[in-house]
């Protein structure tokens, strides 16, 4: 009958597995009135027990599955769920090793009810992964979802396939795991307490991807999520995992809500949960010396530094729970603090067992830097750190795509702060080379495989764009979330990797410099910025004292440019003048007055690392007239610059909607091309994405003359708007073919933000990305008269055979125009 007891308590535990535990209560509470059957009754009980402990009443939950077990005549099948329900119980409270044990009885005495068992074998899963037994755990879950699969139980297959893609983040699979979470996704219970456990995990995948600010948006909502349920040992969880991400740029944040989380824990009786959460907090007040701050140059100070015992204590406490990989996390931690802070005058054995979570080994291999730095050891120093570096870099080779390569390399950031600050020391050029490179290569070194059409990914990005074009507030819409998110994951999963380009020596770059031509890295240690300077007859480093000159001079830069291109005429236009010409003046004889003295009058290959995104380098008064070009690093410039002979044939226009002068613009660039070249020319005016798209796989050389927009907290999002809505960095990524040189005629084209170190992403390092060679763009506003008039006189140049970086530097002298355009890439 529909609402018998067995039926009631049978929909009690789907209401569990759905996350609806008051219902469940309810439930059970009709269930138990409704029987006398001691059997029932026992699983009821240990139905009740589940149900409390997840409000956080751990020791009710405890003592009422006890009872229950302990009642005379109870069938051999009712005694093993309740030895399952204990295990279950256990693992909650994080009692792992109990927990194992109690749920393998369990489960061998289950044998006869399969589902039962398999039931129980997701949650032994769950303990194997705590406890980093990943084998246990996969073979598990593998046995679950081949008994769910034949039983019809989609939800709780489900779930066993999200655990399995749980096992793929923990062996460093990011795109394997976030495609697989994905996919469970699909399979799992509707409801809100369901979708936030699953969140949690995803938010870790995007963590370790290195996008913290996305994760820390979801782990801050499922956290409330818990709370709203009252589920305290849930927001513990994802407050715990909040603080992890959090100590990468916020420790005093991470301080406060570790704190927060080991409360929770230990108010639901959760002592290994607590020890997880004390030992970020502990971290967080070491000032997570793993992780400088860019913006500073310094670590945060710590409210106090823990005592030895303290951390001790932790650490002994995450041992004796069987949590060896947080352990060691800790005490390298407090290893890492000690040697920078001087302390470390008995250094202690460093002990990494094979297998050990990607943050551990790097983090190892930066308490030896340290260590060798606090010894004097340089050399040594920037051994351990460069080993540290190629183990970070062998994870990335199988990463083509963009987003993932640019964020991961946030992993390295101590590592690369370390060798950087040691090169910087030694005033070597070949170190300090070697060291930039390593800090601009780092997430470009793989060399992606263009995917293969993808109809769905086509699809998500037209309904994207109709979303956008439905208002100003499209990006809180629910709908569009999901479908930025799923363009995100195709992207990952779909972009492979089809080389590894191998670093350029400073020998390689001498020789391929020739004559006129000098290479400028800007390098900044965390505290100072140098600069070193080659060219083919010499290579120097020059020390950049006025650099507090060029942090003074930032703040308002952009603010200035963007309203000296907006207001043109009057006594505003006239103030506007003057505070940008003082600063890029300033900016100009901070960074380039010792340089040029070193170039004489080559044209200038500049890497600059993320302190200095934004400088529109063509306006400072030193380069005028001066080709140059913006490098990702030297490696990619001068494999570019080796194959870079190519004469264009086809030039391509296309002009967005409401663009003033653009199609004046682009006419008369192609009328440069008709009369200086015989290159043919296509022009298309009001032009659609899919015509954009089309064009770039046919043409040499690709102008847009659109409006731009940068998207800060997601840039692949950034886009040029079309007739027909945005073309995305997405849609860029997905062109089976791309042109030489790319023309930006957008504000904001050149843009770009900076991700943890030096790395900077926009839709120029897009392009740049997906094979063209050259992009010119701007990062700020430009007026459509000054657009119109440079780019068209760069057209002539370009139609007269000149390199971009040539055309452009002579269209600015014949215009007498100054205007932030910029060559990025091979420029010549």
């Amino acid at each position: 009958m529909a609402n018998s007891p067995e039926e009631l308590h049978r929909r009690a535990v789907e209401l569990c597995i759905h996350g609806r535990y008051a219902m469940a209560t309810r439930t059970l509470d009709r269930a138990w009135a409704g029987t006398d059957d001691p059997d029932l009754r026992a699983r009821v009980a240990g139905t009740r027990a589940v149900v409390l402990q997840h409000a956080g009443r751990s020791g009710e939950a405890e003592q009422l599955c006890r009872e229950a077990l302990a009642q005379q005549g109870l069938r051999p099948h009712t005694r093993a769920v309740l030895l399952g329900q204990l295990g279950t119980l256990a693992m909650l409270g994080g009692r792992l090793d109990e927990a194992h044990t109690s749920l393998g009885h369990a489960i061998h005495e289950l044998d006869g009810d399969d589902v039962a068992a398999a039931r129980l074998r997701m949650n032994r899963s769950v303990v194997s992964l705590q406890l980093r037994r990943l084998d246990e755990a996969a073979a598990d879950l593998e046995v679950a979802a081949d008994t769910f699969s034949r039983h019809g139980l989609t939800a709780d297959e489900g779930q066993a396939q999200h655990n399995r893609a749980y096992i793929q983040l923990l062996r460093g699979d990011l795109v394997q795991a976030l495609t697989q979470m994905a996919e469970a996704r699909a399979a799992l219970p509707g409801s809100a307490v369901v979708g936030a456990v699953a969140d949690v995990d995803r938010a870790e995948v995007l963590r370790e991807a290195g996008l913290a600010t996305e994760a820390e948006r979801i782990l801050e909502r499922t956290a409330s999520v818990f709370g709203a349920h009252r589920m305290p040992a849930s927001r513990a969880e994802a407050e715990l995992q909040l603080a992890r991400s959090l100590l990468t740029h916020e420790p005093a944040r991470a301080r406060r809500v570790a704190a927060a989380a080991a409360r929770r824990f230990r108010g639901v009786g959760n002592d290994a949960g607590a020890a997880r959460a004390d030992a970020v907090r502990l971290r967080a007040e070491l000032g997570d010396v793993s992780f400088p701050r860019l913006e500073s140059g310094r670590n945060p100070a710590p409210v106090r530094p823990p005592r030895p015992h303290e951390v001790e204590d932790v650490v002994a406490a995450l041992v004796a729970q069987g949590l060896r990989t947080e352990a060691i996390g800790l005490r390298m931690t407090y290893e890492l603090w000690r040697a920078r802070s001087g302390k470390d005058r008995t250094p202690a054995p460093l002990r990494v067992p094979a297998g050990a979570a990607m943050d551990v080994r790097l983090l190892a291999h930066e308490v030896r830097a340290a260590r060798a730095l606090a010894a004097g050891r340089e050399a040594r120093a920037r051994r351990h750190a460069a080993e540290g570096l190629d183990i970070l870099g062998r994870w990335q080779d199988s990463f083509g795509s963009i987003d993932l390569q640019t964020s991961i390399a946030m992993h390295g950031d101590g590592l690369i702060f370390a060798g950087l600050s040691s090169a910087a020391r030694s005033r070597r050029p070949d170190v300090l080379f070697e060291w930039s490179e390593r800090a601009r290569h780092l997430s470009q070194q793989v060399v992606p495989l263009r995917p293969s059409p993808d109809p769905d990914l086509a699809a998500d990005l037209a309904e994207l764009r109709m979303l956008r074009a439905d208002g100003a507030d499209w990006r809180a819409n629910p709908r569009a979330a999901q479908i930025r998110r799923r363009a995100r994951e195709r992207q990952w999963s779909a972009t492979g990797a089809t080389a590894f380009q191998v670093r350029a020596t400073l020998a390689e770059l001498r020789a391929g410099l020739g004559t006129g031509t000098a290479f400028v890295s800007y390098v900044f240690t965390g505290s100072e910025l140098v600069v070193l300077v080659v060219t083919d007859a010499t290579a120097r480093v020059v020390a950049l004292d006025r650099w507090p000159a060029v942090r003074r001079a930032m703040p308002g830069l952009r603010a200035d440019l963007d309203m000296a291109a907006s207001v043109r005429s009057g006594p505003l236009a006239q103030a506007v003048g003057r505070s940008l010409g003082d600063r890029l003046a300033a900016l100009s004889t901070a960074l380039l007055d010792d340089v040029v003295a070193v170039t004489g009058d080559r044209r200038i290959v500049v890497t600059a690392p993320g302190v200095l995104n934004g400088i529109p380098w063509a306006m400072l008064p030193a380069m005028a007239g001066r080709p140059f070009t913006v490098a990702a690093s030297a490696t990619r410039w001068l494999r570019a610059h080796e194959t870079d002979a190519v004469a264009f044939r086809s030039v391509g226009f296309a002009v967005g909607p409401r663009v003033a002068r653009g199609a004046e613009e682009v006419d008369a660039a192609a009328t440069a091309w008709a009369h200086g070249s015989t290159a043919q020319t296509r022009v298309l005016h009001e032009a659609s994405v899919d015509d954009v798209a089309a064009l770039a796989g046919e043409v040499d050389v690709l102008h847009v003359a659109a409006h731009g927009r940068h998207a800060v907290d997601n840039p692949m999002f950034s886009g040029l708007e079309m007739s027909d809505g945005t073309l995305f960095g997405y849609d860029i990524d997905r062109m089976p073919r791309v042109p030489h040189t790319v023309v930006l005629s957008a504000c904001e084209g050149g843009r770009s933000s900076v991700r943890w170190g030096e790395e900077a992403v926009g839709m120029t390092r897009i392009w740049l990305h997906a094979g063209a060679r050259c992009v010119v763009a701007t990062p700020v506003i430009v007026a459509d008269d000054v657009a119109c008039e440079l780019l068209g006189a760069m057209h002539a140049g370009l139609a007269a055979g000149r390199e971009p970086a040539v055309a452009l530097a002579d269209a600015a002298l014949r215009t007498g125009i100054v205007a932030p355009f910029q060559c990025h890439g091979s420029g010549f």
